[in-house]
């Protein structure tokens, strides 16, 4: 889980459904097939010139290059057909190089964790036609990256860091340390992938003359295991390094290689011995590199310059909260030769600021009383920044840019939801939009914002849209007990008849800094229950994004009350509506989202009839330390916040029928969580219904699997509400 506990849904928000018969109706097999989807551009990399961009072919034979301004394809820089030396049926990604002359392609990807993978490369000269293997050893290969020069490249096999020198065609290996589940160098553990976000941990001086890297020791970390239900008579066991709440972590320091010398130096990074190093990196000078660093607690962010030479570091940059600081902005911190962004908190609202590279403020880049969601860049030469904020609302996403005297100006504009993928000179860009009633569409502008082209409108699916009975979402907003107003949303039947009283399932996730009540196209699986004879219901409570500082981290140190006493709030007011059965409510969601649904009927007083829980948290104890660390702190420190926040102590209240499900391969919430609220229910005599999944991880995905999944949900809900 990055930041959040991330739910998984069944389709994109792009999924679009309805034939054009306006009679027909949306049944789940539609949803989960995909037949409706809306077709989308992506895959752009821009090329530094920013005239042009690369992307793989559908097939994945070959490697184009298009122009930004007409999106033609101009040439194409890889071809599998036409290779000398060795040839591929075709490939699942590349990498180029920043002089463009080799190009990484790469095939037979094996997953490792949700993000994490490994794979064969090749190494493709561009000038020579010649494509041939990245490494003459044996084993699969992570992470990989380019010299700026060109002509190395690092990379990690079995923990360790090789590099290969492309003009003497040689590999060397740069550390021998490297052991499972003790030692790795350059790549991350399960937890720093899931919470960080980050597989790789290594960084090149512009200069090529330095490799800096993290080296992580989990030696010490708590090994957790399960049985793997692979069909097997005797099934296996797979383990993994997993630190839980106030456990031991991995221990981390900072490392540069000398690639004239072949020496390893330790950079000397203050850093508790606990602390933790989610992101390094070189700034333009190769004197410079950046090392951001955590406290435990994770309320205290720093980042350092670092000299690879002398090893000396200097605090470039400190920031803290009385909660915890984001560290997804504070992994992506944007250098230019002169400046870097941040974005902050500290004014009550996500901001951007500038300073200058060593570390002086210049400027706050936006300020106001809304949050910005995304930072795209700054124009080096103007300094001319671009992003996307919840300025309009925190239904609405739009995109801006703001020059150096402040001025600023909109780009995206559509109200709705908008998002932007720019040239690396940020003289062009695609948007990207949709709204509750408009699948995505998806146009290039230039620099001004001025549209140059409509690149899908999706207007074949647009027009069947009109002429169909679709559900369409319904914006509200109420009041909770503590006076704070709440955004939600409704679906109801085609045939809605506001004399009879329905039946509601809602659909929430409620995590830190998560939203759900948004102005954009979506199809769950929930959008076929409207056919059934349900109005469907979210309400994004406190805790989520959007809002500010004090609305997202008032759920500090007791995760899971609020948030279970707002959906609670939203059922109460769903059920004053005149056309809503208030004795017929449900409650659904997945991960964080299971989890409130636990809170929910354990604090609602039987105000739900029925909840559906998949792959909960059922105690903060059992998650992992970065994530619930963040929001919790340690139990040693909190034992009260883990208690009143624990559907497992919180068995006994339990009120309604439930459906627990979940996958017994989960390495990310563990099936350990349902087998002891199970155990729990059964010593309080609670009868419950139960759904595993074997050898299913937390997408519980693959084959008929989702199909049955939510074939199961609907038939508990019609047996439960109807």
């Amino acid at each position: 889980m990055k930041s959040k506990i991330f739910i998984i849904t069944a389709l994109t928000a792009s999924v679009l459904f309805f034939a054009a018969n306006s009679n027909a109706q949306i049944e789940l097999k539609d949803i989960l097939s995909g037949k409706f989807s809306a077709q989308s551009v992506g895959g752009f990399r821009s090329t530094p010139d920013g005239e042009h961009f690369t992307r793989l072919s559908s097939d994945k034979k070959a490697i184009l290059r298009y122009s930004w301004k007409t999106q033609q394809i101009i040439d194409t820089l890889f071809n599998v057909d036409k290779t000398r030396e060795t040839r591929l049926d075709k490939i699942d990604g590349y990498d180029i190089s920043s002089t463009g002359f080799r190009i990484l392609v790469w095939k037979n990807v094996e997953h490792i964790y949700r993000h994490s993978w490994k794979a064969d490369f090749y190494d493709y000269d561009v000038r020579r036609n010649f494509l041939k293997p990245l490494s003459e050893q044996t084993g699969k290969i992570m992470i990989p990256l380019f010299s700026p020069d060109g002509r190395m490249c690092a990379f990690v096999r079995d923990n360790n860091i090789w590099l290969k020198k492309f003009d003497y065609d040689t590999e060397l290996q740069v550390t021998t340390d490297g052991e499972l589940t003790k030692i790795l160098n350059g790549n991350t553990d399960w937890v720093y992938e899931e919470e960080f976000g980050t597989t790789r941990l290594m960084s090149w001086s512009a200069d090529s003359k330095f490799l800096a890297f993290v080296k992580t020791d989990e030696s010490q970390v708590p090994l957790y295991r399960f049985q793997d239900f692979d069909g097997s008579l005797y099934p296996s066991f797979y383990e993994y390094k997993y630190p839980k709440p106030g456990e031991t972590n991995s221990t981390v320091c900072a490392y540069a290689y000398d690639t004239d010398t072949k020496k390893i130096k330790k950079m000397e990074v203050p850093l508790d011995a606990d602390g933790y190093i989610p992101e390094i990196r070189f700034t333009e000078n190769p004197e410079q590199l950046a090392v951001m660093t955590f406290n435990r607690h994770q309320n205290r962010f720093d980042m350092y310059y670092v000299n690879p030479k002398s090893a000396v570091a200097r605090l470039i940059l400190h920031d803290d909260n009385p909660c915890y600081v984001d560290s997804d902005w504070a992994r992506r911190i944007i250098f230019t030769k002169e400046n870097f962004l941040y974005v902050s908190e500290k004014s009550g609202f996500a901001h951007i600021y500038l300073y200058n590279i060593n570390g002086i403020p210049e400027r706050q880049v936006t300020n106001g009383n809304y949050d910005i969601t995304d930072v795209y860049g700054i124009d080096a030469l103007t300094k001319t920044v671009y992003y996307q904020s919840a300025e309009e609302s925190p239904l609405r996403r739009t995109v801006y840019k703001v020059d150096a005297k402040g001025v600023k100006t909109k780009l995206s504009e559509r109200e709705g939801s908008n998002s932007a993928t720019f040239s690396s000179t940020f003289k062009y860009y695609v948007n990207q939009y949709s709204n509750v009633s408009t699948p995505s569409y998806i146009t290039l502008h230039d620099d001004k914002g001025k549209q140059l082209s409509v690149l899908k409108d999706n207007s074949e699916l647009q027009q069947k849209l009109s002429t169909a009975h679709l559900p369409k979402k319904e914006f509200f907003t109420f009041t909770n007990e503590s006076g704070e107003t709440l955004n939600g949303w409704l679906l109801k039947p085609a045939d809605f008849d506001p004399n009879r009283k329905y039946p509601v399932m809602m659909t929430q996730y409620s995590g830190p800094g998560s939203q759900t009540v948004l102005d954009r196209f979506e199809l769950g699986w929930e959008w076929c229950l409207p056919t059934y004879g349900y109005i469907v219901a979210s309400v994004d409570g406190r805790g989520t994004g959007a809002r500010g500082d004090t609305f997202r981290k008032c759920t500090y140190q007791k995760l899971g009350v609020l948030e279970s006493d707002d959906q609670i709030a939203g059922a109460r007011y769903l059920g004053s509506l005149p056309y809503i059965d208030r004795d017929r409510i449900a409650i659904w969601g997945w991960s964080f989202g299971g989890y409130n649904v636990l809170m929910s009927l354990s604090c609602g007083n039987g105000i739900f009839r029925a909840g559906i829980a998949i792959a909960p948290v059922t105690d903060w104890r059992f998650y992992d330390s970065i994530y619930t660390e963040r929001f919790m702190r340690t139990p040693q420190e909190n034992e009260n916040g883990y208690n009143i926040s624990s559907p497992v102590k919180l068995a006994a209240n339990l009120r309604g029928r439930l459906l627990l499900i979940h996958g017994t391969a989960d390495d990310n919430v563990h099936f350990q969580n349902s087998v002891y609220y199970t155990k729990a229910l059964e010593d309080n005599a609670i009868q419950f219904d139960q759904q595993i999944y074997p050898a299913k991880d937390h997408s519980i995905a693959g084959g008929k699997t989702r199909e049955h999944l939510y074939t199961r949900v609907i038939d508990f809900l019609d047996k439960n509400l109807k």
